[in-house]
C-alpha cells in the first residue's frame, strides 16, 4: 500500500481522500482503499521520511520526499504490478460471459432438481451424469491449460 499512496503523491501534493480516489481510479474502480488503511500509511510515510505534511489551501496535504521516490523508484515493478491485475484483461472485463456460465450451470441445477422430482435420479443414471461432470470439469482445466 505504501508504494501506491507514494505513487499517488508523486504526481502532486495530495490530502487522504485524494490519494484514496486517485488509487481507485488507477485500477478502473475495482479497488478503493478505506481511509482506514491510508491514514496510516500516509502517517508512516511521514514517520520514514518519505513523505511530509504541508498545507495547501488551508488544507494539510501531502507530498513525496526525495526519499519517497528513490523508495517508490525501487519498487515500481510492485505498483504497475498492482494496477496491471485491473488492466482490461482482467476476468472482470468478461463479467457478461461470466454470467452466461452461471445461467448455464444454474440450468443445469434446475434440470437435476426436476429430475429428482421425478424421480429420474436412479443410481445408474447418477452414475453416467458423474461421468459428464468429470469429463466437462477435465476439459474444463483443460481449457484452463490452453489459455497459458
Amino acid at each position: 500500500m505504501r508504494y501506491l499512496v507514494l505513487d499517488a503523491l508523486s504526481e502532486r501534493p495530495r490530502h487522504g481522500y485524494e490519494v484514496i480516489q486517485v488509487i481507485e481510479e488507477r485500477s478502473g474502480g475495482s479497488y478503493r482503499p478505506s481511509p482506514g488503511v491510508i491514514y496510516p500509511t500516509l502517517q508512516m510515510l511521514e514517520e520514514l521520511g518519505h513523505a511530509r505534511v504541508i498545507e495547501q489551501d488551508n488544507r494539510k496535504v501531502y507530498e513525496i520526499t526525495e526519499a519517497g521516490r528513490t523508495d517508490l523508484h525501487e519498487h515500481r515493478d510492485e505498483v504497475s504490478d498492482f494496477y496491471e491485475r485491473f488492466e482490461d484483461d482482467s476476468w472482470e472485463s468478461y463479467v457478461e460471459n461470466f454470467g452466461d456460465i452461471m445461467k448455464r450451470l444454474g440450468r443445469l441445477f434446475k434440470t437435476l432438481k426436476r429430475a429428482g422430482g421425478r424421480g429420474q435420479l436412479t443410481p445408474k443414471t447418477l452414475k453416467k451424469i458423474g461421468d459428464v461432470i468429470d469429463k466437462a470439469v477435465h476439459d474444463i482445466e483443460a481449457a484452463f491449460d490452453e489459455d497459458r
